[in-house]
């Protein structure tokens, strides 16, 4: 009877934790052992209050092929058939719309795709699947993947959050990625820890970082916190926070300084080879860069499916297109005007207006804009505060290429030998055979030509219009003055300078006014230096 009674005891026993952990006696499929898409059939069929513990069952997978069903759901774009238990992500292309299978991303059959509705998601759940997609992404193989998650949970550290980054962070062995987990840990300890002396050491660790959610933590401990040693930490922590802060913010002005001036060198160099050697005041200038725009409009045009490749063939393109109008336009006109300034001037500035009306009767007034190659979207983070956009990278990089391919060519062609003769002395050169019309009309094309290389550098930055040339002529002139007519380094160096100075005052007085000042100094400092930063040397300059 004894016997008896002890099995009955311990059959209750078992069947009854069994009942408290919610699995059935005998069951072999409990919360661990289903699979996911027996676990997206029941997502299918729940309702609101039945969907979080689904979830939480599929978070536990651990799968990364969970990231986009998760994300769809958050967006409400995942779709289910409750009757088939069949769930996809809703997609649309072309105003069309189709579904993909949420696992393997693959599209479904029509057929099996009827009878479906949204799946309905609230706030609670949306935090919830938020925090799931950067827990999952926290194990992902890429580095960067797994340091967006993290720093995706930084504003939003529950106790399974943490758990989950002190995990991952035994094992990881990239230093940012490393560097981001330690500063959630250290917040959590921060603001958790009941020891002092942990606090302590998470908000002085917390000091050498520059996430925004680290900063509101610290302004909040600021205002909350008692121990007068704590708070001076914190107080530490924030001023070491501010003047790194302050430091990035000059880097990131001194760069699009640098980016604004290698726009600015592009739109100056080749009028500063025209200027400099035909003495012409080319105010058709910025419409040579309006047409090297439009060229990478019209290619892109022609090459809509191939925008990646279409700028390689848009810049030799745009200069073959400016300098053969420059050409046009020297042995038309300015050739007739040699020695007559003034009269140089009104017809470029005829000429000009002819261009731009031109533009508008073939495009229209409109402004168009020109796609950006895939290579050039996007930026490079250096830290979170500081990042450089990869467009205006390229632009400054290319920039300089194009001033030092120039160079090559003025010092180590025919060409250039002839224009530094003539550029010195016109009447030796001629008198010794060289065809100073001939230099002329390759001079002028060349700066034409170059004019247009930076319409198409202008065309990644801002949309193309009729007035685009405009814009620039006026700073190209200052560029070429203030570092001396003629010179190409102080063109280089001018254009820097001016771009640089004005980035540094367009925060403390605005745009329009940075400009006005940047123009005074420049009349003044001609007033000191007639011939600029670095003037002609020799008989150059006469």
């Amino acid at each position: 009877m004894k016997f008896v009674i002890h099995i009955i005891c311990c059959w209750c026993f078992i069947h009854g934790a069994a009942f408290a952990q919610g699995t059935t006696p005998g069951s072999t499929e409990d919360v661990q052992s289903k699979s996911v898409e027996a676990l997206l059939a029941e997502l299918a069929r729940a309702n609101l209050s039945e969907a979080l513990p689904i979830l939480e069952q599929l978070e536990k997978t651990g799968s990364e092929s969970l990231v986009p069903l998760f994300k769809a759901m958050i967006n409400g774009d995942l779709y289910a058939n409750e009757e088939s238990g069949i769930v996809v992500i809703e997609q649309r292309k072309d105003d069309v719309k189709f579904y993909l299978n949420p696992l393997n991303q693959k599209e479904f059959d029509d057929k099996d795709s009827t009878g479906l509705s949204k799946v309905r998601v609230n706030n609670r759940l949306r935090s919830y699947l938020r925090g799931a997609v950067a827990r999952i992404q926290i194990a992902a193989p890429k580095a960067a993947t797994r340091e967006q998650a993290v720093v995706s949970l930084l504003g939003d550290l529950t106790p399974d959050t943490v758990l989950a980054i002190e995990k991952a962070l035994l094992k990881e062995t990239n230093s940012t990625v490393k560097e981001a987990m330690e500063t959630a840990v250290a917040m959590n300890r921060a603001a958790q820890s009941p020891d002092p002396l942990i606090r302590l050491d998470a908000i002085q660790t917390l000091g050498a970082s520059q996430y925004a959610e680290v900063r509101n933590l610290l302004n909040q401990l600021k205002q909350n916190e008692q121990d007068p040693k704590l708070l001076a930490a914190v107080a530490e922590s924030l001023r070491s926070m501010k003047l790194r802060s302050d430091f990035y913010g000059v880097v990131d002005q001194l760069f699009f300084g640098l980016s604004l001036g290698s726009v600015l060198l592009l739109a100056a160099i080749g009028l500063a080879i025209t200027f400099g050697v035909m003495g012409v005041i080319n105010m058709a200038h910025g419409e040579m860069m309006m047409l090297g725009a439009y060229t990478t409009y019209v290619v892109q045009l022609v090459m809509p499916n191939l925008v990646d490749y279409s700028l390689w063939v848009s810049i030799p393109l745009a200069f073959l297109v400016a300098g053969s109008v420059g050409i046009l336009i020297e042995r038309c006109v300015i050739r007739f005007l040699h020695g007559r300034p003034l009269e140089t001037l009104l017809a470029t500035f005829g000429i000009s207006l002819i261009l731009q009306q031109a533009v508008r009767t073939v495009f229209s007034p409109l402004n168009r804009q020109v796609s950006q190659p895939s290579w050039m979207s996007g930026s490079v983070e250096i830290n979170p505060e500081l990042s450089i956009t990869l467009n205006r990278l390229y632009i400054f990089v290319f920039a300089l290429i194009v001033f030092f391919v120039l160079q090559l060519i003025l010092k180590k062609t025919s060409l250039g030998l002839n224009v530094r003769a003539v550029s010195q002395n016109r009447n030796m050169a001629k008198s010794m055979g060289i065809r100073t019309g001939w230099v002329d009309a390759m001079t002028f094309g060349l700066g034409s030509g170059i004019a247009g290389i930076a319409g198409v550098a202008l065309s990644q930055l801002t949309n193309v219009g009729p007035n685009l040339g405009q814009n620039y002529i006026i700073d190209s002139f200052m560029v070429v003055v203030f570092g001396g007519v003629g010179n190409l380094l102080g063109t280089l160096v001018a254009a820097f300078s001016l771009g640089i100075a004005n980035k540094f005052l367009e925060p403390v007085t605005g745009a329009v006014l940075a400009s006005i000042v940047v123009l005074v100094f420049i009349i003044l400092f001609i007033q000191k230096r007639p011939k600029g930063l670095f003037p002609q040397k020799g008989r150059a300059a006469e």
